[in-house]
């Protein structure tokens, strides 16, 4: 992945998705541990970590090792709404990645910590002419899912004159493997990862190969 830019301290998130820079995140909070956690950074502006599940369970059930990737993204909280006594609802959004340094360890109450490095963003990058078509087709997504949903399905503001935007929100809904996201999310050229999304996205005729 590209180059460090700083190292800090977070609680890691363990889930069986791949959280994307700028991607919307909603939680249905209820264990003590995360609760506990979504308060701390509500008192403290803080913010955590979300990594890729790849064994074990996300809910705490002491069956087997936990088991997660090495690389995330940071999750900065928007919104709170309790639900319910110890049930929240949580809406993140998709920041900045990361990459695990050392060993993750777990405190008693179940909550999993790390000293991390966070990474530098994906420099701005205008789509090149070949991939305009896969561009158009995300328009042409986000008009009719608004139209369904009655609301925009991505975060605003929609930055498709930017391809490493454009990318992630291709890959949010792209019907791939958990792996398959998660190796998109690593890669550090937001062109190359536009280019990859083009190329599936041809091969299944959404977009056409004239």
């Amino acid at each position: 992945m590209r180059q460090s830019v700083t190292r800090r301290t977070i609680a890691l998130f363990p889930l069986r998705s791949v959280l994307f820079p700028g991607s919307l995140l909603r939680l249905k909070v209820f264990e003590a541990r995360y609760l506990d956690l979504v308060g701390r950074c509500l008192r403290e502006n803080d913010s955590f970590g979300v990594v890729c599940l790849e064994s074990g369970d996300e809910v705490r059930r002491n069956k087997g090792p936990t088991e997660f990737a090495r690389s995330g993204t940071v999750a900065l909280i928007e919104d709170v709404d309790a639900a319910g006594t110890n049930l929240l609802h949580v809406r993140c959004r998709g920041s900045t990645r990361f990459e695990i340094e050392g060993a993750a360890r777990q405190q008693p109450d179940g909550l999993w910590m790390a000293e991390v490095s966070l990474l530098e963003d994906d420099a701005p990058a205008a789509p090149a002419p070949e991939l305009l078509a896969t561009v158009q087709a995300l328009q042409q997504v986000i008009a009719s899912l608004r139209a369904q949903q009655g609301s925009a399905p991505f975060a605003e503001p929609h930055r498709l004159d930017d391809a490493g935007w454009v990318a992630n929100r291709w890959c949010e809904i792209l019907p791939i493997s958990q792996a398959a996201k998660f190796r998109l999310m690593e890669l550090p050229d937001p062109i190359v990862r536009l280019q990859l999304v083009d190329d599936y996205l041809r091969s299944k005729g959404v977009v056409g190969t004239g």
